[in-house]
């Protein structure tokens, strides 16, 4: 019996890695041997590399320092203060994260752009485009995925340490240099890989700010949609590999080599008024600039013609819907759905086969699920477009469900992964005791202990579907196409109204979803603690 177990178990590990290799590692294969007939060297030396090489290294960096910054502050906020409704605020501070950066880009040309609202009305005399305008756009769009990292460091810092430094009468200075800066530096180092990667290969934001300043994403983008430069597309995405490698692999091991994740007591918080009253400006100065860009969509969905007409009117949002907004919508709902069904069952199956389980294949899967990791969504999107393309499955929905799937396959897996590796580790033995198959002990014992994983899982993954413009960029067609791509399409066409009601109902749905969810796991909750 135990026999057929362990051969089950190694059956199930052998295909989940099988079809990693043919939806990971074959199309990267096949995208980097696309380089061999193409002017590695000529396309490297070019000027037009070296300026977008460098506008992306020096708008990224410095949108990678403040954002980091920033969502150090505001986690600071939420974690050392007592400030009212940190819930409310954490909600308000995550909502960039629910609708694509190209709309946070967007968002900046309606309210800074030449006959933009603000820039109107305050007599602006600066453009938003350029380096100033994707630095902007950068922060608003990866700030969000900072602070979350920041909050769930600061969140779990252990007071034990501090109590016995306000006894010694150790000063705040000397507790900041001898026991925070240790305690983040490490974190620290992983957010800002994190964030920079989120940026340096984001093709969003530049692509509507960026006038003249061309980066490299969106030299990639140009090349392959407009020219269809596949060979160029492809040394331009073998170069963002490197940082999104980078990131990975230091994430990795700080993760490996960090060990201070046991926390003896929780970090208590004394009463403060001047900075409860600091931190409470500074979290409603961070959200008003969030909700500019999302007031000014408001504004242009439901105004005749801004500036010209501010009358009121719903012909926006009939003449969007007019022109295929409703089937993209549904489009985008059916790939979200599926990759979150689909997405979630995959990514637990493989986190239980490797959790509950030791050797060398648990650990090779291990490694082989979060590769998607390094591997930046553009870069993916292409290597699928050379991989599949002229297959059955090249343009249909198929193969957006299975790119965004990938894509997004990391981040969930290792949610449960770390859920399924804190329950007790004798479950199985005590379930093969008593004559219980794996399959039951999975559904019984496993699910019920983990449900609040499994619906973060499918948030997640429905959520980051509804958004994504980057990995399914170069892979749909008109009838295919989702939601969120056909932003671009109405840029062109100066449709700005258009863009704005597309921008709100990505988020209407994300919203929604998230709160459906909440809903779930709260009732959950409340009927276990009956």
């Amino acid at each position: 019996m135990e026999t057929k177990r362990s051969a089950g178990s190694l059956a199930l590990k052998a295909v989940l890695a099988l079809f990693f290799l043919f939806a990971v590692l074959l199309p990267l294969i096949r995208m980097l041997s696309n380089m061999a007939t193409t002017d590695v060297g000529g396309i490297l030396s070019s000027p037009q590399f070296h300026s977008a090489a460098l506008h992306s290294l020096l708008s990224s960096g410095t949108a990678t320092l403040i954002s980091v910054f920033l969502a150090f502050l505001l986690a600071w906020c939420i974690t050392r203060s007592r400030i009212r409704f940190k819930e409310a605020w954490c909600v308000l501070f995550t909502l960039p994260m629910l609708i694509p950066s190209i709309s946070h880009g967007m968002g900046l040309v309606i309210l800074f752009g030449s006959n933009g609202i603000l820039t109107n009305w305050l007599h602006l005399p600066f453009t938003i485009y350029g380096f100033g305008g994707i630095v902007i756009g950068s922060v608003l769009y990866s700030f969000p995925v900072a602070f979350l990292m920041l909050l769930d460091v600061l969140k779990y810092e252990d007071g034990t340490a501090y109590e016995a430094a306000a006894v010694l009468g150790i000063s705040k200075g000397r507790q900041i240099r001898s026991l925070l800066l240790p305690y983040l530096r490490k974190p620290l180092i992983s957010v800002i890989f994190a964030t920079f990667t989120l940026i340096v290969t984001d093709y969003g934001v530049p692509l509507m700010v960026g006038g003249k300043y061309t980066t490299l994403p969106v030299m990639m983008y140009n090349e392959v949609t407009g020219l269809l430069d596949f060979g160029e597309g492809s040394v331009i995405g073998a170069c963002l590999l490197i940082p999104a490698v980078a990131a990975f692999l230091i994430d990795l091991f700080t993760k490996e080599s960090n060990g201070q994740n046991f926390v003896t007591r929780p970090r208590s918080v004394a009463p403060g008024r001047g900075r409860d009253v600091f931190c409470t400006l500074l979290c409603i100065v961070a959200g008003v600039l969030i909700l500019l860009p999302i007031a000014a969509f408001v504004l242009l969905t439901f105004v005749r013609k801004y500036p010209v007409d501010m009358s009121f009117t719903f012909q926006n949002i009939l003449k969007t819907m007019d022109q295929g907004a409703g089937d993209y919508l549904i489009n985008s709902l059916i790939i979200a759905f599926s990759v979150a069904l689909i997405g979630t069952a995959v990514s637990y199956l493989t986190a239980y086969l490797t959790a509950r389980s030791r050797g060398i294949s648990s650990g090779l899967l291990h490694l082989i699920s979060i590769t998607s990791l390094a591997i930046p969504g553009m870069v993916l999107g292409l290597s699928y477009s050379l991989f599949f393309g002229g297959s059955f499955l090249a343009g249909t929905l198929s193969i957006l469900i299975l790119v965004n799937m990938v894509h997004f396959f990391a981040s969930p897996y290792l949610m449960a992964y770390n859920s399924l590796g804190k329950l007790n580790e004798n479950l199985e033995a005590v379930g093969r005791t008593l004559g219980i198959g794996r399959v039951r002990m999975v559904l019984r014992v496993f699910v019920p202990q983990t449900r609040s994983t499994l619906w973060e899982m499918f948030s997640y993954f429905f959520v980051n579907s509804m958004m994504t413009i980057s990995a399914v960029s170069f892979l749909s067609r008109r009838e295919t196409m989702p939601l969120s791509l056909i932003i671009n399409q109405f840029e062109k066409q100066m449709q700005l109204e258009s863009i704005a009601f597309v921008s709100l109902l990505i988020l209407a749905v994300n919203l929604l979803m998230k709160g459906i969810i909440a809903l779930i796991r709260r009732r959950a909750g409340k009927k276990e603690a009956a």
